[in-house]
C-alpha cells in the first residue's frame, strides 16, 4: 500500500502566518432581521432601515424587521 507524505507548509510561509479571530462579531444595538434570523447590526436607526428597505424591495415575500435590543422594539418594514 503507498503512503502519502505529509504535507506541510514551506517555512517562509508560516512566519508572516496571521491569526484570525473567531469570536463571535460585537452586535450593535438595532439588528437587521429577515424572516425572523439575524442578518447584520448597526449602531443608529437609519443606517438599518435603509438596508431593510434594499431587501424588502428586492425580495417583497420575505418579512424584514428592524429589533432595538435596547428598547425591544420591533419595526416591520412593508
Amino acid at each position: 500500500m503507498l503512503a502519502r507524505p505529509t504535507l506541510r507548509k514551506p517555512p517562509d510561509e508560516s512566519a508572516g502566518e496571521t491569526r484570525v479571530d473567531q469570536s463571535r462579531p460585537k452586535e450593535e444595538r438595532f439588528l437587521l432581521r429577515v424572516d425572523n434570523q439575524t442578518k447584520c447590526s448597526f449602531s443608529s436607526k437609519e443606517p438599518a432601515m435603509t438596508a431593510g428597505a434594499v431587501i424588502k424591495k428586492a425580495f417583497p415575500v420575505v418579512m424584514v424587521t428592524v429589533l432595538d435590543s435596547k428598547d425591544g422594539s420591533v419595526e416591520v418594514i412593508k
